[in-house]
């Protein structure tokens, strides 16, 4: 079985952030658009606002988590 290296266990975390932030990102372009409606839908906001916000919880858990992997190099 092979082990992860710290430098490994953070490029995977590091690219799941990436990810979480295009997410996000997103999400925020969908919010803009829903909102320049002439009726914008208040549920369609709402689930954006909530998604925002679960991406958000996701990536400061994923911060504190690349926080504990330091590069072999260091």
């Amino acid at each position: 079985m092979t082990t992860l290296s710290n430098e490994e266990k953070l490029t995977i975390v590091n690219s799941k952030l990436k990810n979480l932030n295009y997410n996000k990102f997103s999400l925020g372009v969908d919010k803009i658009s829903e909102n320049a409606k002439a009726s914008p839908d208040a549920d369609t906001v709402s689930r954006l606002n909530s998604l925002i916000s679960e991406t958000d919880r996701q990536i400061a858990a994923l911060t504190t988590e690349a926080a504990l992997y330091t590069t072999e190099e260091e």
